[in-house]
């Protein structure tokens, strides 16, 4: 069940990250400095992905180990 439930906060990450990319999109040529600031959660999104992901296989791992 745990496992079930890091998975889908790691897809929740991609979720924001494609909803950033959304707002960077509108925000482009009304207000820059926004769209700046979404980037930044686009990337922010991408690295928590990623990081979850791994730690959720090593976790996983651990546990098929023991």
């Amino acid at each position: 069940m745990g496992s079930k439930i890091y998975r889908l906060f790691e897809y929740a990450y991609i979720v924001m990250a494609l909803f950033s990319a959304y707002l960077v999109y509108t925000n482009w040529d009304t207000n820059r400095n926004r769209a700046y600031l979404f980037a930044f959660f686009i990337v922010v999104a991408l690295f928590m992905f990623f990081f979850k992901r791994n730690f959720r296989k090593k976790l996983e791992n651990r546990n098929d180990k023991k």
